[in-house]
């Protein structure tokens, strides 16, 4: 299950959680075409520990996203006939076991984990550089599977979902080197410019997102990424207030407390960005509500 958690509004500063289950989208536009997994955690977080996240090693996925497609020019090695053959065995094989299930991204993304970890596995210069190598490895075949496998529908054979997957993965084997040793001379400077936005996101309304640990570069359209995240899958929200009001959610009721109660549902229907903004203005009117209750008494 992929989870985004949605940071604070107002002065109330309400943080909320979303539970995502389905496909979750790689290669998101809006969220600076990072990669989320369907099992990943993504959260909003603004300030106190949140510029404590902003370090280095929480950029190489964002910058990896990034200097995939400036360098995608230079890397221009194409699939080889005896990788493509090999994996379409394999991959009919995978499929047989549930072709419905079966998909052509997912799996071509997920058979690169492999590789990935051999390609940079003991590289010299220690965990920051072999964590650089990942990233850039993953990203490659990201982006090579994702552009090859665009246009297979569910329904289509075993043997057309294969030869997509494996075109995507034979090519993004044939480029992997070039992309990494052309990506690690421009981490130092992404990383520094994404380090900027991150502390300036934390101290914004809107907060920075994580996801599995890494910064998600929006670009400051942080409700723009976090609705592309939402477009893909079916999201249940459970939206909690912080600061001098405090709620939980159980089922589809928010309750908040400020010497006081009211409650509104969190229900979201799937895919209703409209609907998720119509709940947070509902918690908010009411947990606005029950903290005018406890200023009123207090005055």
């Amino acid at each position: 299950m992929a989870r985004i958690l949605v940071g604070s509004m107002g002065a109330l500063a309400l943080a909320g959680m979303m539970t995502v289950s389905g496909p979750a989208s790689a290669g998101i536009a809006d969220c600076g075409n990072i990669d989320v997994s369907a099992e990943g955690t993504c959260q909003v977080e603004v300030e106190g520990g949140c510029v404590a996240h902003c370090e280095p090693v929480r950029f190489e996925a964002a910058c990896a996203a990034r200097l995939q497609a400036s360098c995608d020019g230079m890397c221009t090695g194409t699939a080889m006939a005896s990788c493509t053959g090999s994996c379409q065995t394999d991959c009919e094989g995978r499929c047989a076991v549930n072709p419905g299930q079966f998909e052509c991204d997912v799996d071509c993304k997920a058979q690169a984990q492999a590789h990935c970890e051999g390609e940079c596995s003991g590289m010299a210069g220690g965990g920051m550089a072999e964590g650089e190598c990942r990233a850039s490895c993953e990203a490659t075949f990201s982006s090579e599977c994702e552009a090859s496998c665009t246009g297979t529908p569910p329904e289509a054979t075993c043997e057309a979902k294969c030869t997509a997957n494996c075109e995507g993965q034979c090519t993004a084997e044939a480029n992997v080197d070039c992309q990494v040793e052309c990506q690690a001379d421009g981490y130092a400077s992404c990383k520094a410019e994404l380090q900027g936005g991150c502390e300036a996101e934390c101290q914004s309304p809107e907060g920075a997102i994580f996801c599995d640990g890494n910064y998600v570069d929006h670009g400051g359209n942080a409700e723009r990424c976090i609705d592309a995240i939402r477009a893909a899958v079916n999201i249940d929200v459970d939206v909690s207030a912080r600061g001098s009001a405090s709620g939980e959610c159980s089922g589809n009721t928010c309750t908040a407390e400020a010497e006081g109660e009211a409650s509104a549902s969190c229900a979201l229907a799937p895919q209703g960005s409209r609907g998720g903004a119509a709940v947070l203005a509902a918690v908010a009117a009411a947990l606005g509500a029950a903290f005018s209750r406890r200023r009123r008494r207090s005055a």
